[in-house]
């Protein structure tokens, strides 16, 4: 069954003004799959910790930045925090930027390298096998998010096992929103995703999503893929707004070039998600990333 689509419902973030979109940000999160019988009391859940992913790739300008602010916001979340940075094969220095701040703050700040680009969602799953508290935490390293708005998501955690962010006001190019609003739609008819912005890298879980979620997609189909098989799991998703910022440096990874790849990857993961071989299967279970091509800095002791 296809869902009935609001008029509200229809209009991309980037084609309404800010006003408008002020007032969605602060409706009540949109909840999606099996709800609590006890409502959302907004107390915070006793942290035991949490974990911040950030991938990146040749963001020497931003990662310093994006860095610092994380680790600002840990802190005062919970004393038990953790900022992992996965360097996807950098080649502009962004690795070595990310060591100078980890000799001075490991192991709160801890650096993963992949020796050669992998891709966003591989450096997402090294960042996930690497986390080590209850809530695990991503977002991008080029500082369009304000990291400090993930302190209004921990409380809805007390009822939800993942919360993900929609930008309320998008700063990308007109094409790019138009094809993300129509990707949107087309992955809510697939897989049952009411949410209106599948794709924004600002997302809140807890640890037992994390470990059940199987990540098997390299690209950007990431986002999709993590929501999609939540959303078959019974895992309850919430979304909240958040704001979005202009690049101050560097540039996006996602070429128009990659939309006949990535619809190619929705029907062929609908499909993974449904109607899974058990050859696909057995895979799943031996598919490991190579020990050989992902390694861990360890500042040496004075």
């Amino acid at each position: 069954m296809i869902p009935t689509l609001s008029f509200s419902d229809m209009i991309p973030n980037s084609f309404c003004c800010s006003g408008y979109n002020e007032v969605r940000a602060q409706s009540t999160p949109h909840i999606l799959g099996p709800v609590s019988a006890a409502p959302t009391t907004g107390a915070v859940p006793d942290l035991e910790g949490i974990s911040i992913v950030l991938p990146a790739r040749n963001e020497v300008a931003n990662i310093a930045s994006a860095v610092e602010k994380c680790l600002a916001v840990a802190e005062r979340l919970s004393p038990r925090h953790e900022v992992i940075v996965v360097d996807d094969g950098s080649t502009d220095g962004t690795g070595q930027a990310v060591e100078a701040i980890a000799r001075v703050n490991y192991p709160r700040v801890r650096l993963v390298t992949h020796k050669i680009n992998l891709g966003y969602g591989a450096g997402l799953r090294t960042g996930f096998r690497h986390s080590r508290f209850g809530l695990v935490f991503f977002t991008d390293s080029d500082n369009q998010f304000d990291v400090s708005e993930l302190e209004y998501f921990i409380p809805m955690m007390a009822d939800h096992d993942l919360v993900t962010g929609f930008r309320v006001y998008r700063y990308d190019p007109v094409l790019r929103c138009i094809l993300s609003w129509f990707y949107n739609r087309l992955v809510g008819v697939l897989f049952g995703l009411h949410v209106r912005d599948v794709d924004c890298a600002f997302k809140l879980m807890r640890r037992e999503l994390v470990q059940k979620v199987t990540i098997e997609c390299n690209n950007f189909f990431v986002n999709t893929e993590l929501l999609a098989k939540a959303r078959r799991w019974n895992f309850r998703i919430a979304e909240k707004g958040v704001r979005h910022y202009p690049r101050t440096a560097g540039e996006t990874s996602v070429r128009p070039s990659d939309i006949p790849r990535t619809l190619a990857t929705v029907f062929s993961m609908w499909r993974r998600i449904y109607f899974p071989t058990r050859r696909e299967m057995d895979r799943l279970r031996a598919d490991e990333l190579s020990k050989s091509s992902v390694s861990e800095f360890i500042p040496a002791r004075d």
